[in-house]
């Protein structure tokens, strides 16, 4: 299996995410999760997969599609989903990834119960979607702090300049 085979392993359905999810818990690993559009990589972006992978064993991230991004960031994706997601699965920190076309993964956080979620700096606990359901049975949630000037929005922003 060449290197490429084993990256696009880790994109994952919602079936075979549960199921590889039940192996981890199976061997007691330490599930986190994260999410959001990573669109244009940047250091803030290593930053807070490297740091969620810290709080645990294995580490999902829940992608944006292009539809729900478009929602959330007009004029956005610059990168189609299938792209973003093979970025986002050639980090060795990444564990799992799953597309979700919500605009919250609140859906994903329900069915998958990791034991940490954790989301960027600019957060509070009580605007992390989801935090209320992980705390109640148990799991934490972390907040990373962002590193100043990193942003795909500033990137844009500085490539239109």
């Amino acid at each position: 299996m060449n290197y490429l085979q084993v990256v696009q392993q880790k994109i994952m359905t919602l079936t075979e995410l549960k199921r590889q999810v039940a192996v981890w818990r199976l061997k007691s690993k330490r599930i986190v999760f994260t999410n959001g559009c990573f669109d244009l990589i940047h250091a803030g972006h290593i930053h807070l997969l490297s740091t969620a992978r810290s709080f645990g064993d294995v580490l999902i991230v829940g992608l944006n599609t292009d539809a729900s991004v478009s929602q959330l960031k007009p004029g956005r994706p610059l990168q189609d989903e299938a792209t973003r997601a093979l970025i986002m699965a050639s980090f060795t920190v990444t564990d799992a990834v799953i597309l979700f076309n919500e605009e919250t993964p609140l859906e994903l956080i329900t069915s998958l119960r990791p034991d940490v979620l954790v989301k960027g700096g600019d957060y509070t606990k009580a605007t992390v979607v989801g935090s209320d359901l992980v705390e109640s049975y148990g799991g934490n949630v972390e907040l990373v702090n962002l590193l100043e000037g990193f942003s795909t929005s500033g990137i844009i922003g500085r490539m239109n300049g």
